[in-house]
């Protein structure tokens, strides 16, 4: 066995893990990505029970959400490059401990800034668990089977991200909400056991060193940009003008920084990765339009089609199953066709949250729902499974990194905008708001796809141009 395929393939003593291994590795992350994307989506029925449970009210109940997305988008960048350095399992498993530890004092906690507290915590293992399982699988499986594994991941999580407005309306109305966190317990044990059983893995061509001023650096700006980003909507303008300067400060630093390291944490040139950069914008998009879409849709049947939690779930159920099932059929997309598909599914999310604001029956609103809850799922999942077929498997981690950072701050902007569909006294979906969110954020789905169109076209106007055609003898 040579010292090239060892590298390449980021696994110490083999160049392709046994299947047993290999399993173990997908059930990790599958596990992993349930419980982020639960506890991202869970709790949002959730809150005015909170607020009556723990006797707060006011704006700090949106900090149970927050703080976990906050925490959650500011720590991914530097966690996803420290599993490639330290070992991807070893920082799998911790971050399922954490995850596990912080549930259960989210489940006991006494007082809301006990469980806002836990929540950064808790947000602070999920940012180690995403990124770093990503990188994993990437390399313990062979480059022809990566997408479909990741897939597989990707959908449980998917049924998680559909399921979690009902899976915590329907345990906070039947049991408590802290059965969302004591949920998590045992389902973080399992995913570190089987986490543990996997082959380590760790980028063996860069020295273990950290890059400790860029990531101090990055996690600052990520933080400031969080920050503005989620409360800058209900400060004065001139101090959201000096969150967003003091963030493009600080941003600004960690790319000097990043210039001038021997071993950066993020390499510069990944952001001269067209198709990486290409997937990767138009998955914050993607990732903005779903939140939009998971929030809007169930508070819409309650609200608008006046039904109740429970029932409002069940209808939900088929867009659900659509969202989840897409992340296998994600998987098997060839890296070739991943952009333009992707600009596909940005037209068809678009058309589908404009129709569902102009939609009278119930039926049909579920039905094009289910198609939404499809395009959006495979939008979605071919942002993190193709990212990863475009970069070295040894850099997954920073690539993945970057990525979830970046759709998870745009996730953080959807959240915001979501916010403001929501009837404070009924806690359910106002119509003519929810149309109006609706329509707005179409509009930026495309755009964003008339962007990435543009973007082919140009990519293959330079490919096929006569300097090309040179190039290649032609």
């Amino acid at each position: 066995m040579s010292k090239g395929a060892t590298l390449r393939d980021g696994v110490r003593g083999t160049t392709r893990p046994p299947l047993a291994t290999r399993r173990w590795a997908l059930l990790a992350m599958s596990v992993g990505v349930f419980c982020i994307q639960l506890d991202s989506f869970g709790l949002n029925l959730a809150l005015p029970q909170i607020g009556r449970d723990l006797h707060a009210g006011g704006d700090g109940l949106q900090w149970v959400i927050s703080a976990y997305l906050l925490s959650t988008g500011t720590l991914m960048l530097g966690a996803g490059r420290l599993g490639d350095l330290f070992g991807r399992r070893r920082l799998l498993v911790a971050g399922l401990g954490v995850f596990g530890a912080s549930s259960l004092v989210c489940a006991l906690a006494p007082t809301l800034h006990i469980l806002v507290g836990a929540r950064v915590v808790q947000g602070a293992g999920a940012a180690m668990i995403m990124p770093v399982g990503l990188s994993l699988l990437t390399n313990v499986y062979p480059a022809e089977l990566r997408g479909r594994a990741t897939g597989w991941a990707l959908g449980i999580g998917g049924i998680a991200t559909a399921c979690g407005p009902f899976i915590g309306g329907a345990l906070t109305e039947s049991v408590s909400w802290r059965a969302v966190f004591w949920l998590n317990v045992p389902l973080a044990v399992l995913g570190a056991v089987c986490a543990s059983r996997t082959a380590e893995s760790c980028d063996t061509s860069a020295p273990r060193s950290v890059d400790w001023s860029g990531l101090a650096s990055a996690t600052a700006a990520l933080a400031a940009l969080c920050v503005v980003i989620d409360r800058g909507p209900r400060w004065p303008w001139p101090a959201t003008l000096a969150g967003a300067a003091g963030a493009a400060a600080l941003l600004a630093l960690f790319v000097r920084r990043e210039r001038a390291a021997t071993h950066p944490l993020v390499e510069l040139s990944l952001f001269r990765n067209g198709p990486y950069m290409a997937l990767t914008l138009a998955g914050a998009a993607a990732n903005t339009t779903t939140v939009m879409f998971l929030f809007v849709v169930p508070l819409t049947l309650q609200g608008q089609w006046d039904l109740s939690v429970i029932l409002a779930g069940t209808a939900f159920l088929a867009p659900a199953l659509a969202m989840a099932l897409a992340g296998p059929i994600a998987g098997r997309v060839s890296p070739r066709a991943a952009v333009r598909l992707m600009a596909g599914c940005l037209c068809g999310g678009a058309l589908v949250l404009a129709c569902l604001a102009g939609l009278s029956s119930l039926t049909l609103y579920v039905a094009v729902a289910t198609v939404g809850g499809a395009v959006l799922g495979v939008a979605n999942s071919l942002t993190l499974i193709a990212t990863q077929a475009v970069i070295r498997p040894e850099r997954a981690g920073e690539a993945s990194g970057v990525t979830k950072t970046v759709i998870t701050v745009a996730a953080g902007l959807g959240v915001g905008l979501a916010g403001s569909v929501t009837d404070q006294d009924r806690g359910v979906g106002s119509e003519r708001a929810a149309d109006t969110a609706l329509l707005v954020t179409a509009a930026g789905c495309l755009a964003a796809c008339l962007v990435l169109a543009a973007w082919i076209r140009l990519r293959e106007r330079t490919w096929c141009g006569p300097g090309r055609r040179n190039r290649r003898g032609d």
